[in-house]
């Protein structure tokens, strides 16, 4: 639900722009997204991207709204506003954005993370207008009544049961956020709480939605085949007669607190086949200058059957089915992530000191030239790949204006990244992988509950 639109368009260019340059001085140069800026007067900020390649356009609005603001003994309420959003408004019934969009041969969907809920949509560009008075209706004139969220908080119980309870390791993605945080509300599931779904009120979900769903903490992205100046008076005639509310809108202003020693943990799960390993470090926000550094470690760890942690524990040493890490820089502070599921008859130490291992060499000996270009190449080639539709622009600009503060960072970041040197992964790397800023946790199967 999270992480989103990948083309599978423009491999040649891919091939051209990332491995025909020689590996000394690989530095792609991607084609600036040309996009106009404004904000109106109920403070929606509206970004806009032409692009005549195709027929088609996509809108984003993003809600400066995530998991992070669901309120305390209330988690999921972002994730429920999610699915809610999808039921009538005051002049669509339920659904009906399936219909405006699928219809006509588009598509939409949405998803909710820590800091946002993003609702999008891929269209034939001659029903721009359409779609956008329709996310000014939902915006403005959603049914927060009792049958909408009684049927949406029954699925999303439902699907807490099928994300986390089910499969066999999903509990300790919930446990890796309960365990890493002490404070800060990134320590709640972001899919909710099925108890705190079930004490919630109609009361407390109109209050929610009050509270975040208004104009000026809204980010509309439009890119693809429109004229501006059609666009800014259909914008100025839906979005911009929504009212601003007076009331003002609150913030996260939590602080988690440095961690001072290794914290450990042991859980269990009635359906866990074999013991699993996670460990975790704070890191900075997704805006920080180190993001870039700490980005293309992850990628020389974890990026594929060539990385580190494949290559040491799965491979070499056979600890291990499955080693990744994953860097997950959010609004606030970001956390990073690595996991191992053990081999058949492995004990959860030995992978453990297999990982910390990985973590040390990175810290005490520079990575080639060859192994710092492949990991930037390969970035660089999920970044193009994004950004070949629409859909994937809207999302970069998105993510760039809400997340990072700066809508321009869609044209800046890829230098920045392409930048990073070998001595910049062992800053990092000393910087934020210590010992006391550890967290482990062992995963084991409910049989191996006391000593068994």
């Amino acid at each position: 639900m999270r992480r989103f639109f990948i083309a599978l368009l423009g491999l040649a260019l891919l091939a051209l722009y990332t491995f025909s340059a020689p590996v000394a001085s690989a530095q792609t140069r991607v084609p600036r997204i040309n996009f106009k800026e404004r904000t109106l007067p109920n403070g929606m900020r509206v970004i806009s991207a032409e692009d005549h390649s195709s027929p088609t356009v996509s809108i984003n609005v993003w809600y400066h709204v995530g998991s992070k603001d669901d309120p305390e003994g209330r988690s999921g309420f972002a994730h429920l506003f999610e699915h809610i959003m999808f039921k009538s408004t005051r002049n669509m019934k339920s659904e009906m954005m399936d219909r405006l969009t699928e219809d006509v041969g588009g598509q939409n969907n949405a998803f909710t993370a820590d800091d946002v809920t993003v609702y999008w949509e891929i269209i034939p560009s001659n029903y721009l207008e359409t779609l956008l008075w329709a996310e000014a209706d939902r915006l403005a004139g959603l049914n927060v009544n009792n049958e909408n969220f009684l049927s949406e908080r029954d699925v999303v119980k439902e699907e807490f049961r099928q994300s986390y309870m089910a499969p066999p390791y999903g509990k300790l993605n919930l446990l890796i956020d309960q365990k890493s945080f002490t404070t800060h509300p990134y320590r709640r599931p972001g899919i909710g709480n099925i108890d705190e779904l079930n004490a919630a009120s109609l009361e407390n979900v109109r209050a929610f939605h009050e509270t975040y769903y208004r104009p000026d903490n809204a980010t509309l992205v439009v890119v693809g085949d429109f004229d501006q100046k059609q666009l800014d008076a259909w914008v100025d005639k839906y979005m911009a007669r929504i009212p601003k509310p007076a009331t003002p809108l609150p913030r996260v202003n939590v602080k988690e607190p440095e961690r001072t020693k290794e914290a450990r943990y042991t859980e269990y799960g009635p359906n866990v086949p074999l013991p699993a390993v996670a460990i975790t470090y704070l890191a900075p926000s997704a805006a920080s200058d180190d993001a870039f550094a700490l980005t293309v470690a992850d990628a020389i760890l974890s990026g594929g059957t060539s990385s580190r942690l494949y290559q040491s524990l799965v491979y070499q040493k056979q600890l291990a089915q499955s080693a990744n890490s994953f860097v997950d820089l959010r609004e606030d502070l970001g956390l990073v992530q690595l996991r191992a599921i053990l081999a058949s008859g492995k004990k959860p130490d030995e992978a453990e000191a297999a990982l910390l291992a990985e973590i040390k060499r990175l810290q005490s000996e520079p990575v080639s030239a060859a192994e710092l270009e492949k990991a930037k190449n390969q970035l660089v080639a999920d970044r193009l790949r994004e950004i070949e539709t629409n859909n994937g622009k809207a999302a970069a600009i998105g993510n760039a204006a809400v997340i990072l503060g700066d809508a321009n960072r869609v044209n800046t970041d890829l230098d920045r990244l392409q930048k990073i040197s070998a001595s910049d992964i062992q800053r990092v790397m000393r910087k934020y992988f210590s010992d006391t800023n550890r967290v482990v946790i062992y995963y084991l199967p409910e049989s191996m509950r006391g000593g068994k």
